[in-house]
């Protein structure tokens, strides 16, 4: 295989306006990239990006992880930003996961604690 330049990760959502007001207020900012009228695309690290794509039919299977320097600030920040969040857990070897769900049901969870190697 040839060498991997960036990841992408894929959350469908059954209409593509609303995931687009709904991604844009979770990352805090417009989409980097409007490459088809149902796709759109945050670079949330160098080589990582958020895709959203309208696509009713696998809409609110997804699941996401976001891993953060600080899940206890990354909770709050995101409550303050009106989305509503789950309560903060102890998951396994000291990782910590806060749930949120976009408005078709994805999960979508802030990964504390988070290390290359366990």
């Amino acid at each position: 295989m040839a060498h991997v330049d960036y990841v992408l990760a894929v959350v469908a959502v059954s209409d593509i306006e609303a995931g687009r007001s709904w991604y844009t207020k979770l990352f805090g900012r417009e989409p980097d990239n409007n490459p088809m009228p149902n796709l759109v695309e945050w670079q949330v690290t160098s080589g990582g990006w958020v895709q959203v794509t309208e696509d009713p039919r696998r809409a609110g299977n997804g699941m996401l992880n976001l891993a953060v320097s600080d899940i206890e600030e990354g909770a709050r920040e995101v409550r303050e930003l009106g989305i509503e969040t789950g309560e903060i857990i102890d998951a396994n070897k000291g990782v910590r996961l806060c749930p949120i769900t976009d408005p078709d049901n994805n999960l979508i969870h802030l990964v504390g604690n988070f290390r290359v190697k366990y």
